[in-house]
This record gives C-alpha cells, sequence and structure tokens, in this order.
C-alpha cells in the first residue's frame, strides 16, 4: 500500500474514531444536579415577580433560570419539611410513604429515588439537609446534617465521619451515628462538600444524580457574618395584608367573631400570643411600631439567607463549568415547600395558602430543553420522581403516585390526561408554637377549595407533647377566586354565585381522596366530621 493510501486510510480511521467519540458523547446520560433550598418562597426571586422582585435577592438562580424552564404552578401536597420530603423521594402521597408529619421517618425501602437512578446505571449522592431520620442508606454516598442541624459548625453525618456519637432524631428514638464537623456557616459548608464530591469522591465513569440540600433559608434566619449589612439601609416592601385581613381565611382560622386570632398561626406582630416573630427577633414590643419594625427585621435576615443560597448556586455552576460537565447536566432548583412572609400576618408554613404550598421550580439543560419559556401545568411534588427517572431513561415504577412530566419539559404543550386539580392536606393540627388547625383541600388553576376539618388525627395525645394537638378548632370551608382574587383576600365559600363550582369541586376533591388513598378510614374521629359538614 503506497504511502498516499495509508495517509487516506488513518485520516478515514481518525474521522470514524471521532464519529463514534460524538456519537458516545450524543447518547451519554445526563447529570443530575437537584439543588433543593429549605423555605426559599417564591416570593424571593427575581423571576416570580413578587413585591419584592426589584430587590433582586436571587442574580443566579434568575440567571440559570432565564436560560432554562420556570413552572409557574409547582405545589407540594404538605406544607413542612419531613413530608414534603419524603414524598419528592418516594413519588407517593403521605398515607403510602406512611411520612404523615414531622415526627416520622421514611423507611429505607420508601427511599425510590436513589434506588431506581442507582439500577439506570448513576451513582447517587445527598449532601446537606436530609430531616427524614432514618439512614439515606440507598444513597451511594451521603452527608448529612442530624434532623434540622445547626447554621453554623455544622455536624454532617456520613459512613466516614471521624467521631462516632449517639444523636437523638426526636420521636424516632436515638442512634449512634459516625459525624464530621465543620467551621462556617452551613451553606458555604454544605457547598463544601458537594464540590468535593464531584471533584474527588465520585466514580466519574458513571452519570450522577447529587441532590444538594441547603439548611437556609430555614428558621430564624442565621446569616453568614459577610452578609451583616445587605439591605441594611433598604425598605422592605410590606404586604397589604400583613395589616388587613379583608374576609380572608373563616371561623377555622380566625374563630367565631375572631375569638380565636390569638391562638391561631404564628404572626409577625403581637397577634398571636404564643409566637410572634417580633418577640423572637427581641424587637421591642413597647413600640408603636412593632409589627412594621419586626416585618423588616424578619426580612432582612431571611433575604440575607437567600443571599448565601444564591451565592453558593453561583459556586456549584462554576464548578461544572470548571469539570467541562455544564453541558451535559440537568440543573433542578426548587424549594421543599413555600413560606408565608407576613401574608395574612403569619409566618411559616403549613398553610394551604398560595406563599406556603407554592414551590419554586426551575430546571436547565442547555444540551436538552429549549431556553427562556415558563409553564402553568399543574405540577406537584410527587411528580418530580417520576420526572428523574424518566430524564434518566427509565419508566415511572407502578408504585409511584406521582406522573413524569417530562414531556411537558420537552415540548412546553401539556398532555390532553394532565390533572386538572392538586391535592394538599396538613396532618398536625396545631403542631408546635405555629398552632395551624388541620386541614385540606383541591386546587385548580383558577379556584381553590378548603375544609379545616380542625382535629389531631391521632385520638391518644398523651405522648404526643409537642403542640397543643387536643385544642380543637372550629369546622369550617373556605373558596378562593383565583383569577379575580390572587392574594386570597375575600372566601368566597357561601357566594351563591359559586354554589355549582364549588359542589364540582367537592366531587373532584372526594375522588381524589379516594383515588390518593388519602380518606380517612384509619381515623374515624376525622371520617365523622367530613360527613357531617361535607355539605354546609
Amino acid at each position: 500500500m503506497g504511502n498516499q493510501h495509508m495517509k487516506k486510510l488513518i485520516i478515514f480511521i481518525q474521522i470514524l474514531g471521532l464519529l463514534f467519540k460524538l456519537q458516545a458523547q450524543e447518547n451519554k446520560k445526563p447529570n443530575i444536579l437537584f439543588i433543593m433550598s429549605d423555605d426559599h418562597t417564591s416570593q424571593a426571586f427575581g423571576i416570580y415577580g413578587s413585591r419584592l422582585a426589584h430587590l433582586n435577592p436571587t442574580p443566579n438562580i434568575d440567571a440559570l433560570a432565564n436560560q432554562g424552564i420556570i413552572f409557574d404552578n409547582v405545589f407540594c401536597n404538605n406544607s413542612i419539611c419531613t413530608p414534603s420530603r419524603a414524598s419528592i423521594l418516594s413519588g407517593q402521597y403521605p398515607q403510602t410513604n406512611g411520612v404523615l408529619d414531622l415526627h416520622q421517618a421514611l423507611d429505607k425501602e420508601k427511599q425510590f429515588l436513589p434506588k431506581d437512578l442507582k439500577a439506570l446505571g448513576y451513582e447517587t449522592a445527598v449532601i446537606g439537609k436530609w430531616h427524614l431520620k432514618e439512614e439515606p442508606a440507598n444513597f451511594d454516598y451521603y452527608e448529612v446534617l442530624p434532623l434540622q442541624g445547626k447554621y453554623f459548625n455544622p455536624k454532617l453525618i456520613s459512613r466516614d465521619g471521624k467521631t462516632s456519637e449517639e444523636i437523638s432524631f426526636g420521636k424516632h428514638g436515638k442512634r449512634t451515628v459516625k459525624t464530621t464537623k465543620y467551621e462556617g456557616h452551613s451553606s458555604d459548608i454544605v457547598t463544601d462538600r458537594s464540590i468535593e464530591w464531584l471533584k474527588n469522591k465520585r466514580d466519574k465513569s458513571k452519570p450522577f444524580m447529587l441532590m444538594h440540600h441547603f439548611k437556609a433559608p430555614h428558621g430564624m434566619f442565621e446569616f453568614a457574618p459577610r452578609y451583616a449589612d445587605y439591605l441594611e439601609d433598604t425598605y422592605i416592601p410590606e404586604p397589604a395584608s400583613l395589616y388587613q385581613s379583608g374576609n380572608h381565611g373563616s371561623e377555622g382560622t380566625r374563630g367565631k367573631n375572631d375569638s380565636l386570632i390569638h391562638d391561631i398561626g404564628s404572626s409577625v406582630g403581637l397577634r398571636n400570643t404564643i409566637r410572634g416573630v417580633g418577640r423572637s427577633l427581641e424587637v421591642d414590643t413597647e413600640s408603636p411600631n412593632h409589627k412594621h419594625e419586626a416585618y423588616q427585621e424578619y426580612l432582612k435576615r431571611y433575604l440575607r439567607c437567600v443571599k448565601g443560597v444564591d451565592d453558593n448556586v453561583k459556586r456549584l455552576i462554576d464548578q461544572l463549568k470548571a469539570e467541562g460537565l455544564y453541558e451535559n447536566t440537568i440543573i433542578i432548583y426548587t424549594a421543599d415547600q413555600g413560606f408565608m412572609l407576613g401574608e395574612h400576618d403569619y409566618i411559616d408554613k403549613r398553610w394551604m395558602y398560595e406563599e406556603s404550598m407554592r414551590m419554586p421550580f426551575i430546571i436547565h439543560y442547555p444540551k436538552g430543553f429549549r431556553q427562556g419559556t415558563r409553564n402553568n401545568t399543574l405540577i406537584n411534588n410527587t411528580d418530580f420522581a417520576p420526572t428523574l427517572i424518566d430524564l434518566a431513561g427509565g419508566n415511572t415504577p407502578k408504585y409511584m403516585q406521582g406522573r413524569s412530566f417530562k414531556s411537558i419539559i420537552e415540548t412546553g404543550k401539556e398532555p390532553d390526561n394532565w390533572r386538572q386539580s392538586t391535592y394538599y392536606r396538613y396532618w398536625m393540627h396545631m403542631g408546635s408554637r405555629h398552632a395551624n388547625p388541620a386541614h385540606f383541600g383541591i386546587r385548580t388553576k383558577d379556584y381553590k377549595l378548603i375544609f379545616y376539618y380542625g382535629r389531631y388525627y391521632k385520638t391518644d395525645t398523651k405522648s404526643d407533647n409537642w403542640g397543643r394537638y387536643d385544642f380543637n378548632t372550629p369546622v369550617a370551608w373556605e373558596f378562593y377566586d383565583l383569577k379575580k382574587d390572587p392574594n386570597e383576600m375575600q372566601n368566597e365559600y357561601h357566594n351563591a354565585k359559586y354554589k355549582n363550582l364549588i359542589s364540582k369541586l367537592k366531587k373532584d376533591l372526594k375522588q381524589k381522596r379516594k383515588d390518593l388513598n388519602e380518606e380517612d378510614d384509619n381515623y374515624p374521629h376525622i371520617q365523622k366530621i367530613i360527613n357531617q359538614h361535607w355539605h354546609d
């Protein structure tokens, strides 16, 4: 063979090799980076256009979102940490996965998402807040906070921790685990550990799914010292409903003739005699402007924690780019639920009201998804696991109750048979100092129906001393026309104009409870109340 033919053959082989390499890259499964913060509500973003948007609280997350897909109608089915996280990992509603409230644990057998992704060839890791009490045993790697964990100098539990110690997991008992203590703020530490895993600890021959869970901005908002001056001289816009309640709520949330407004729902100001955030923040209770001063301090601390989260999201993205992973990594940013930032003079979450029930959700994949789009399909947190499995090349397992919305991500179109309403239930009833009554309901794109049944699901409350569980509250219905009243200022349940619509929603709600295994067969004292008041 002549030199000329040999050179052509070599070039042909090189081109063929390059084509095979490109094809292999094309067929390579995407990595998944699932970033979740704690209580980062949609009001505290730029992209969701709230009263706080002009403060530009999340420039890095917004930039990522504007290059990806923003979902506007994503909701949790129980706005509290442990149950929401259990639904995200299991793809199931509370009575099916067994996690109804803060006191329960997600058994290893129900930690489906990492197990199913491993079966598809993925390496899995969870770093940061876990809050599900049982060991995250189905993950290949984990470094997680014990329960809520600390903002500063946190300990992380891992398989190869430096110290063995017995730690209490609340009502789930004590367990000896291995921990390592780190110096610094938790948002920085969790990001440090995720970057370390990406650089040095993962199997680089496999695609990965990393669940990166911030503790912030949960709780009393202990921000990193470098943010102490952030927004210090800035006026934070206040919601009108902080001062004016209108016809919001019902006897179920306010008592007859407002007789329970000092007992139900933790407040910004002094309304709630058990939990007012101004007292917790040591704002002068004698000041005539106490509520205003408490709100300003509350929001500034919260947004400083959000700033720390946003800056650390950029660190994660920079790390993906540095390792050449960015183009082939699906990045999701969400929170475990929403949060009340003074709306209706409420703090915390737990409510079925918009600010508490709504979850921020963005998804970004430069190689696979269209950029700069929004979608208003009704999604809930049981859909996350099926969707991630679908994006990884698998099929939704039959034991999951949620549905994959991969086709919606890819086409922007809502399937004809997609849900037109989503179910919600808060089980705890007057739990902790936040004192929210138990309730359930249904939300469509335009309307919301809530039933406050006002009882704890357990009849023996002697061992449950974490709240006022034996404090029964009035039974009541609420209905909101979200098209006309997006701030939920006018309970229209007794408006005859909506009678037929409410009747239709009740039928839908009843059917959903049956279909989702969310009925009260195990709690006859609650079912009795439902039967008595269903047609009130």
